[in-house]
C-alpha cells in the first residue's frame, strides 16, 4: 500500500525585545554569566505579579499579519501546568482558546509549484529555562540557567497541510525569512532562537482521514528537520507494512545516530488543565493599533521578489536568491541605483548571487561585513564593459576588494592588470601571431573555424592575458580577411 505524510509544524521563536514577556529582565542574555538576568517575577517567587510585554503583542500581532492571519478584538493569557525542573513555577504563562490571531497562511515554491501551507494560529508565552547537562568525574548530574526563563517566546502552529520533508524546509525558510524581514527575531536556529517540532502520521494515497500522528523533538536545523521527517516517516512505513499499529508519541532526533527516538507517551491539551491566568486582565487589541502595525510592515520577500522580476528583468528563481535575505536585497539594490544607466541589474545580480556569494561563503560572513561598498562593485564592472580589464581579471581585483575592502582602478593599477584595447597596439601583435602560426592561419582559411581560437589564444598568451578578447578577436579577423584578398 503506498501512503503519503501529513505533516504539522509547531514553531517558536524568541522575540527580540528589550525585556523579559513578564518582568524588567533583560531579554539579551546570551553572553551573560547564568542567573545573572532574574528576578522574583522570572524566577517564580510567591506573591508576585506579572506585567504584559506590548513590544511582544506587537511583534506577535506584525508576524501573524505578514503571515495573512486574522487578529480577534479580544485575547487571553492561560496557565499551561505541566512539572519539569526547567519551568520554574510549575506552570508556563501560554495562550489557548482565545491566541492574538489564527487562519492565515504561507505560500512556499516546491519543484516550479506553488503550496499554500495554512497558519492555524500565532500566539504569544514565555521561554523556559535552560537545562545543563554534566558528566563528569563518572557522575552525572543537571544545572539550570533561568536567564531564558521568561524571555517573549512567540508560536507558530502550522495546519497539517505540508506533504513531504523538503516541503517542510522550504516552510521554515520562507518563515525564518519573514520573520527577519520584520526585525521581530534573528530566526538562528543553532543559537535557539527559532526551535521546532514537527507532527507527522501517514495515511493511504488518496485517503482523507488522518493517521495517529507523532510529535519529533530537538530539530535544531533545517538539515534535522528533513532528516528526522524523512526517518519518521519510513519508520511509521515499516510498522504499518508489518501489520502493526502507530502509537502517539513524542520522539526526540538524535543527531549522531540519524534516527528518532522514543522520549515520551504524547500529552494531550487536557493534560495540561489550561485555565485563564488569574493575574492576567484579557487583552482588548483595538483595530486602529492593528492596522497601525499594518501599515508598518515591510515590503515582504514574495512582493520583493515579484517587483525584481517587474523592474529589474531578472529572472524569478535570481530575485528569489537575492531576497531570501533582506540586506543582501538592499545590497542589491543600493548596486542598481550606483549603477543607474551604465551596469544592467542582470549583471549586478550575477556579480552578487556569483563572486560575493562564494567569497561570503568561503570566509564564513554575513553581508553587513562586506567592505566592498555599491559603488566600488559598479566600478569594477564598468571597468570590464569598457574593456579596461578582462572578466578573469575582474574576478582576481573583486577577490582583493574583498580581503582589503580597496578601490578597483587602484589594485589594477598596482598589479598591472589593465586591459590592452589600443587598436594600434594589439595590431602589431596580431600581425605577429598571423606570421608565426601559418599552419592554424592556413587551417582557417580552410573553414576549420576552431583555429581562430588558438589564434586569439596565442594573442592573450602574447599579452600575458592583457589583451581585450573581443578586439583581439576583431583584429583577427580583419587581418585574415585582408590577407586573404590579397593572396
Amino acid at each position: 500500500m503506498e501512503y503519503e505524510a501529513i505533516i504539522g509544524m509547531e514553531v517558536h521563536v524568541q522575540l527580540l525585545t528589550k525585556s523579559k514577556m513578564f518582568c524588567r529582565c533583560s531579554a539579551d542574555y546570551a553572553a551573560a554569566e547564568p542567573n545573572t538576568h532574574v528576578c522574583p517575577v522570572c524566577l517564580g517567587m510567591p506573591g508576585v505579579l506579572p506585567v504584559i510585554n506590548r513590544k511582544a503583542v506587537e511583534y506577535t500581532i506584525m508576524t501573524a499579519l505578514a503571515l495573512n492571519c486574522q487578529i480577534p478584538e479580544y485575547s487571553k493569557f492561560d496557565r499551561k501546568n505541566y512539572f519539569y525542573p526547567d519551568l520554574v513555577k510549575g506552570y508556563q504563562i501560554s495562550q489557548y482558546d482565545l491566541p492574538l490571531s489564527r487562519n492565515g497562511w504561507l505560500e512556499v515554491e516546491v519543484d516550479g509549484k506553488r503550496r499554500r501551507i495554512g497558519i492555524r494560529r500565532v500566539h504569544l508565552e514565555e521561554d523556559t529555562a535552560k537545562l545543563i547537562h554534566v558528566h563528569r568525574n563518572g557522575e552525572s548530574y543537571s544545572l539550570i540557567d533561568f536567564n531564558r526563563s521568561g524571555v517573549p517566546l512567540m508560536e507558530i502552529v502550522s495546519e497539517p497541510d505540508i506533504r513531504s520533508p523538503e516541503e517542510a524546509r522550504l516552510y521554515l525558510l520562507k518563515l525564518r525569512t519573514i520573520l527577519r524581514y520584520l526585525g521581530v527575531s534573528t530566526g538562528d536556529m543553532e543559537k535557539g532562537a527559532m526551535r521546532c517540532e514537527a507532527n507527522v502520521s501517514l495515511r493511504p494515497v488518496g485517503s482523507e482521514g488522518y493517521g495517529t500522528r507523532v510529535e519529533i523533538k530537538n530539530l535544531n536545523s533545517f538539515r534535522s528537520v528533513k532528516l528526522a521527517l524523512e526517518y519518521e516517516i519510513e519508520r511509521q512505513k515499516r510498522i504499518l507494512a508489518a501489520g502493526g499499529t502507530i502509537e502517539q508519541e513524542t520522539m526526540g532526533w538524535d543527531e549522531s545516530r540519524g534516527v528518532t527516538v522514543l522520549q515520551r507517551s504524547k500529552e494531550y491539551a487536557h493534560d495540561y488543565r489550561y485555565f485563564p491566568e488569574p493575574d492576567l486582565p484579557p487583552l482588548v487589541i483595538e483595530r486602529g493599533w492593528v492596522e497601525e502595525i499594518r501599515a508598518r510592515l515591510p515590503e515582504l520577500p514574495d512582493a520583493k521578489r515579484d517587483r525584481f522580476v517587474a523592474r529589474y528583468g531578472l529572472s524569478r528563481y535570481d530575485a528569489g536568491v537575492l531576497v531570501a535575505d533582506r540586506a543582501v536585497a538592499d545590497y542589491f539594490e543600493a548596486c542598481v541605483r550606483a549603477g543607474a544607466g551604465r551596469v544592467e541589474p542582470k549583471t549586478i545580480a550575477n556579480w552578487v548571487t556569483g563572486e560575493l556569494f562564494r567569497l561570503m561563503k568561503a570566509k564564513e560572513v554575513e553581508i553587513g561585513q562586506v567592505e566592498i561598498t555599491p559603488d566600488m562593485l559598479v566600478a569594477l564592472i564598468g571597468m570590464v564593459q569598457d574593456g579596461a580589464i578582462s572578466t578573469t581579471a575582474a574576478k582576481e581585483v573583486f577577490a582583493e576588494m574583498f580581503e582589503t575592502g580597496r578601490a578597483p582602478d587602484e589594485i589594477v593599477r598596482e598589479r598591472g592588470l589593465a586591459q590592452i584595447s589600443d587598436v594600434e597596439a594589439l595590431s602589431r601583435v596580431v600581425e605577429e601571431v598571423i606570421a608565426a602560426n601559418p599552419k592554424a592561419v592556413a587551417d582557417y582559411r580552410a573553414g576549420r573555424e576552431q583555429a581562430l581560437g588558438f589564434l586569439v589564444g596565442q594573442v592573450m598568451r602574447a599579452t600575458r592575458g592583457k589583451a581585450n578578447p573581443k578586439l583581439a578577436n576583431e583584429l583577427l579577423l580583419e587581418k585574415l580577411k585582408h590577407e586573404q584578398g590579397r593572396s
